[in-house]
């Protein structure tokens, strides 16, 4: 019988989404890198700072737009209790990181685990359980309607450049206001509050990969100015640019 909970570590090349759906709660982490999930109409971005909890069964989607390492704990149903959500998503406290670590040295095997280990793999998911109460405010829909996920698709490839929402209504074949009205029944955003969130996004997604300056990233990512990339950015997240970057060491 497999261990009622267990730790891995994986590395992966950059791939297209693909369904990931398995029996056990699931706590992803990117340890390098970074992860696209997708679930529930709405998609979440997983660097170094940022933990997935995934319910047994639940059926999400993976994306790896760069390299990544994972870092992944699985527990047993019976071993946990349910968690918080199907799905959640949220900054990793220093006390989840060493336990994620110290957990990494038991892997799966039909051998049971010690008391030790029962103990440490416990307080992981008791910690990590109530994280996920607190889920990230960093999140874009993911749409539901073709038009929509279209007119999605069209702002995020544009975020550096100029992007204006009359091009991509005309580009999806709606008039701006049919538009303007598909991102409030479908996402409870406007068009702008969802380009926002996406900068920010993308610009965690930078602030991960590399050591780019954090001025280059705001003009990389759509913003004139650094004092308006930095108010947006700490809006959404709490902490500045470097603040966040820092997170991932």
């Amino acid at each position: 019988m497999t261990r009622e909970a267990y730790s891995f570590v994986r590395e992966f090349a950059p791939e297209p989404a693909r369904e990931l759906c398995v029996d056990r709660h699931y706590l992803l982490c990117a340890s390098a890198g970074v992860l696209r999930l997708e679930a529930q109409g709405q998609a979440w971005l997983l660097p170094p700072a940022r933990a997935a909890l995934i319910e047994a069964g639940r059926a999400i989607r993976v994306s790896i737009p760069q390299p990544v390492t994972t870092a992944s704990v699985l527990f047993h149903t019976g071993f946990t209790a349910v968690p918080p959500a199907p799905l959640a998503v949220f900054d990793l406290s220093p006390l989840a990181r060493l336990l994620v670590n110290e957990c990494g040295a038991w892997g799966e095997s039909d051998e049971p685990l010690d008391g030790y280990a029962e103990s440490l793999f416990a307080a992981l998911a008791a910690v990590t359980w109530r994280l996920a109460e607190r889920p990230s405010p960093v999140v874009v829909p993911a749409g539901r309607s073709p038009e929509l996920r279209r007119a999605l698709r069209l702002t995020e490839e544009r975020l550096g450049g100029e992007v204006r929402f009359e091009d991509v209504a005309r580009e999806v074949g709606l008039v701006p206001r049919s538009l303007a009205r598909r991102f409030e029944e479908e996402t409870g955003m406007t068009w702008r509050a969802v380009l926002r969130r996406m900068r920010v996004l993308r610009a965690i997604e930078e602030l991960a990969a590399a050591d780019t300056p954090v001025t280059r990233i705001a003009f990389m990512v759509g913003y004139a100015s650094l004092s308006a990339f930095n108010a947006a950015f700490q809006e959404l997240t709490g902490r500045t640019p470097t603040q966040y970057r820092a997170s991932f060491r």
